[in-house]
C-alpha cells in the first residue's frame, strides 16, 4: 500500500435535504476520526438557505466539538442583497470561507484568507494565480479538468494547496431558472422547494430513456457520480494534498471509512472503488475527466 497521505474533507451540501437528514450525516462525519475539514452552507440557492440554517448551525458545533475545522461556503450566484451579505458576515467575523462566486471578491477584504471553490470557472495558471493575489490559499479545482491541467496549476504555484472533488455527482453548471419547479409545472418564485424531492438531484434522460444529467434546482450536475480511484502517487505528482467528498446519500459511514483508509496509504484504487459501490452511491461511477476524456467514462486504475 502507498505512504502517501492525503487529508479528508467534506464538502457543502449541495442539496435540500431535511434538518433530521443533516443532523444524521453530519453526526457520521463527526464520528469519523479520518475527516479533518467540513465545508456548510447553502451554495446553491439562497431561497432555501433559511430551511437549513438551523440544521448546520447545529452540525458546525458538533463538528467543532469533534476538533474538525470547519470552513463556510459561499454561495455561487448571489440573486439578492441578503444573499450577497452573507459572505461578507462570514468574513468579517473571522470565519474560514470558501467562494463560489468572483463576486464575492468585491466584498472580502484584500488579503482575507479563502478557498476557491469547486463552483467557480478557473481553467488555467493566469486566473489561479488572479485569486492567489487577492487571498486563495486553496483550491478546489473545477471537475472537467484532467490531472494533467491541475498538476500544471500545481507546478506554477507550489505553494497553493489542491483539494481535489473526489466523490459525488459533479457540479457542472448554474442557471437563472429553476428546472425542478418547471418539471413541475410550477413559477420560480412559488417552487414550493421540489428540490427536496431529490435528495440526490432528479436524472434528466434523453428521449431513448438513457440517463444523461441531474438537475438540483438551479444546478446542472452530472448524472454519474465522480470517484477519484487514482493511484495515490499519480494524485500526489499533480500536487493533490486533499481529497473532497460531497454530501449524498447512502451509507455515509461506509464512505467515509473507505475514503479514510484510501487517504491514508491502508487501501488501493481498486480497493477504493468496491467500497464506494459497497456504500450505494446515487449513480454510476465515472472518473473521465481527470484522465482527459469524456466526463461520464470511467477508466479503471493501473
Amino acid at each position: 500500500m502507498s505512504d502517501i497521505d492525503f487529508e479528508l474533507t467534506v464538502g457543502p451540501l449541495m442539496f435540500l435535504w431535511s434538518p433530521e437528514r443533516i443532523a444524521d450525516f453530519y453526526r457520521a462525519v463527526a464520528n469519523n476520526p479520518d475527516v479533518a475539514r467540513v465545508y456548510l452552507g447553502e451554495v446553491v440557492c439562497g431561497k432555501r438557505a433559511p430551511l437549513a440554517a438551523q440544521a448546520l448551525a447545529e452540525a458546525a458545533e458538533r463538528l467543532d466539538a469533534a476538533g474538525k475545522e470547519v470552513v463556510w461556503a459561499g454561495q455561487a450566484m448571489p440573486a439578492t442583497p441578503r444573499e450577497a451579505q452573507g459572505l461578507r458576515d462570514l468574513a468579517a467575523a473571522g470565519e474560514r470561507i470558501e467562494i463560489n462566486d468572483f463576486a464575492a471578491l468585491a466584498s472580502l477584504p484584500p488579503g482575507t484568507p479563502f478557498v476557491a471553490g469547486p463552483l467557480l470557472s478557473l481553467y488555467n495558471e493566469a486566473a489561479v494565480g488572479a485569486l492567489i493575489e487577492r487571498g486563495c490559499e486553496r483550491l478546489c479545482p473545477n471537475v472537467e479538468l484532467s490531472l494533467d491541467v491541475i498538476g500544471e496549476i500545481s507546478r506554477a504555484y507550489p505553494a497553493l494547496e489542491i483539494e481535489l472533488f473526489a466523490y459525488g455527482r459533479m457540479p457542472l453548471a448554474l442557471s437563472g431558472r429553476c428546472y425542478h419547479a418547471r418539471a413541475r409545472k410550477l413559477h420560480k418564485d412559488k417552487c414550493l422547494f421540489a428540490c427536496e424531492d431529490d435528495p440526490d438531484g432528479m436524472p434528466v434522460r434523453t428521449l431513448e430513456g438513457e440517463a444523461l444529467l441531474a438537475v438540483n434546482g438551479i444546478q446542472t450536475l452530472s448524472y454519474g457520480v465522480e470517484l477519484a480511484d487514482l493511484a495515490p502517487e499519480a494524485l500526489r505528482r499533480a500536487g493533490v494534498t486533499a481529497l473532497r467528498v460531497s454530501p449524498h446519500t447512502g451509507d455515509p459511514e461506509r464512505l467515509l471509512a473507505a475514503f479514510g483508509a484510501f487517504a491514508h496509504g491502508a487501501s488501493s484504487a481498486n480497493t477504493l472503488r468496491e467500497a464506494v459501490l459497497a456504500s450505494e452511491p446515487p449513480g454510476p461511477l465515472v472518473n473521465g475527466y481527470l484522465h482527459g476524456r469524456a466526463g461520464h467514462h470511467h477508466v479503471s486504475a493501473t
